[in-house]
């Protein structure tokens, strides 16, 4: 994938540690590991009180979330969507599961990936092949997120 003819737009508050360029880069990789190609996809990092609008507005689930994901042309190898991660809610997951923010940062961004390429995680079955593909492709990528400590 030539990474400049990619539409790829990233909202990251000042204050938080993560760069825009790597989640461009997790995000090409992905594409190259995945096999999907971008029309445009679109990841911001908001606070609880943000997603909980969102989730209220959207979904109508009236609780704050780690993450959202948008899929706006239904396809699941041109990729036309939105991600939008709790950058609070993401903190809280970290450390209740001893990881580092980039860690959760980089599996949130793998979790909105695989939901717009046509994983699911409502049902238990497709929750545990979903979530295996996540740690496969965390633990995969993680080189990523080390080489920036």
């Amino acid at each position: 994938m030539n990474i400049s003819k990619t539409k790829i737009a990233i909202l990251i508050p000042k204050k938080l540690d993560f760069k825009k360029s790597l989640v461009k880069l997790i995000i090409v990789k992905l594409a190259e590991e995945l096999n999907f190609s971008i029309v445009s996809v679109n990841v911001s990092f908001v606070d609880k009180k943000e997603i909980r609008e969102l989730n209220g507005k959207y979904l109508n689930h009236h609780f704050t979330t780690d993450i959202l994901t948008f899929n706006y042309n239904g396809s699941n190898t041109d990729l036309d969507g939105e991600i939008i991660i709790s950058y609070e809610d993401a903190i809280e997951n970290a450390e209740r599961f001893h990881i580092s923010g980039k860690e959760e940062y980089l599996r949130l961004i793998i979790h909105g990936i695989l939901h717009l390429i046509g994983y699911d995680d409502q049902q238990i079955n497709d929750k545990l092949k979903m979530k295996r593909k996540e740690t496969s492709l965390v633990k995969k990528l993680n080189y990523l997120i080390m080489k920036t400590k």
